[in-house]
């Protein structure tokens, strides 16, 4: 088994977000050779300790994931990474406590940029381990958002028109005061006003005075949003409304908004992208979906009612930068009004295009999937599995992470509103099938992956496997 190739294990936590693009990564990796599997991060997790040997793909290196990592180099496999909110951070300072961890970051072997911009952050980080490989390789969010890649979502733009007419999207993100599940927001459900509460998940690493000023902010842009939706509803009466919420927030506010109106939906299936084609044009604040908006050359308005400086432009600048930007009602009123009559595009301008240039490379030329499986090649990972660990590490490691497995499904039966909610919300099952579907389409634009196989391998993961490879 020592010459035997790495496997490649792609967790996905959020499907709606980042299954079609790892399910690009894992067809071009499996083509060369890797074996791949790939499905819920949770149940990879599970599976980890039967897994053989490989590289373990992270979408993060916060001090959340420190147990984890641990379990996962214990178990003898190798950890590459990328950033999942490289594009929209805050401050660096912020950024480090928030998003990095001394104790996971020494275990990575490799970190895989977005852009150049990723690249002087990182460096930035005091405890980045002296000799750490940071290729500039794009994410394969990126790929799929190219032109050439538009095609693949072609039918369910179709769809989505066919079914919503012409609509007006808005996309939330306000998971840190709206959480699904109180634990992952910025506090614990218990927060009082100018008490001190226990953090949430999405508070870790904050300074408290950061973490309570954003909480305030977020509040204040959650009203706004809730009353801007009828508003919206009254002044574009030839305009359906579809509220498209955060996968880790309470879709409940949007739906009794919803019903108290006649042409709003709320709905958070499928991939972002068809519903951004899809749009007349899509309302937002600070949100990732802003910056792919502006790739896609899809008309995006920041919604700035209520305005910080610091959180607005130097936490969550980068999607607000690329975007209109209205201040108040009527001059998002007007700004829409000039859309929707086919006087105003997409934002543009040369300040623009450098921005988004430094922030997001391999938007032409080699996919960032090929420069990706590049390095896993040239690393050696095709060649051989890592060496195994000594018994002692291994057994240890094994331990954990069964440990960890049986702690995590009781969490998920706890009663009420529990991690099982949560997971099923944020990765519901799939099936062989329709991974293959996805495969088909990819494969039929670019002329590729027909020697690419998928098997269930357990729940909620699946092989994904060159025909001629074991």
């Amino acid at each position: 088994m020592g010459n035997s190739v790495s496997t490649l294990i792609i967790p996905v936590e959020s499907q709606v977000r980042e299954l079609d693009a790892k399910i690009l990564l894992a067809c071009v990796a499996a083509e060369r050779g890797f074996p791949v599997i790939m499905g819920s991060r949770a149940y990879v997790h599970f599976e980890l300790a039967s897994i053989p040997r490989g590289v373990y793909l992270a979408k993060s290196m916060r001090s959340l994931s420190n147990t984890m990592f641990r379990i996962v180099r214990q178990l003898g496999h190798e950890i590459v990474a990328w950033e999942e909110e490289a594009l929209v951070h805050p401050p660096a300072d912020t950024y480090f406590t928030l998003r990095l961890s001394p104790t996971t970051i020494k275990n990575v072997s490799h970190i895989f940029a977005w852009g150049q911009e990723n690249v002087d952050l990182l460096r930035q980080y005091p405890a980045l381990p002296a000799n750490m490989p940071i290729h500039i390789t794009g994410n394969p969010r990126g790929d799929i958002l190219r032109s050439e890649m538009r095609p693949y979502f072609a039918t369910e733009v179709r769809r989505l028109r066919n079914l919503h007419g012409n609509f007006i999207l808005i996309n939330t993100n306000f998971s840190d005061v709206n959480p699904f599940i109180g634990s992952i927001g910025l506090f614990q459900p218990e927060k009082k006003r100018g008490g001190r509460a226990r953090r949430g998940q999405s508070g870790i690493g904050m300074s408290h005075a950061f973490a309570e000023g954003l909480w305030d902010h977020k509040q204040a842009i959650l009203r706004d949003f809730t009353q801007l939706i009828p508003a919206l509803e009254r002044a574009f009466p030839d305009f359906n409304i579809v509220i498209r919420p955060h996968p880790s927030e309470n879709h409940e506010i949007y739906h009794d908004i919803a019903a108290r109106c006649e042409r709003v939906a709320v709905t958070s299936e499928g991939n972002v992208i068809p519903w951004l084609l899809a749009a007349k044009t899509m309302v937002h604040n600070g949100c990732t979906t802003g910056l792919e908006a502006y790739v896609l050359g899809v008309p995006a308005i920041s919604y700035l009612a209520t305005f910080n400086e610091y959180y607005d432009y130097d936490f969550q600048g980068l999607p607000t930068r690329l975007s209109h930007q209205c201040f108040n009602f009527e001059e998002l009123r007007d700004t829409l009004s000039r859309i929707l009559g086919g006087e105003l595009g997409a934002a543009a301008g040369e300040e623009r295009e450098a921005l988004i240039k430094y922030y997001l490379a391999a938007q032409d030329g080699r996919l960032a999937c090929e420069r990706i499986v590049d390095i896993l090649e040239e690393s050696g990972y095709r060649q051989s599995q890592p060496p195994p660990q000594p018994l002692g590490t291994y057994v240890q490691g094994w331990t954990l992470a069964t440990l960890k497995a049986m702690a995590t499904k009781l969490n998920m039966h706890r009663p009420g509103p529990n991690r099982r909610a949560y997971h099923d919300h944020r990765f519901p099952q799939i099936s062989v099938t329709e991974i293959e579907q996805k495969i088909a389409r990819f494969g039929k634009l670019l002329n590729r992956f027909d020697s690419i196989r998928v098997e269930q391998h357990s729940k909620h993961l699946f092989w994904i496997r060159r025909l001629n490879t074991q």
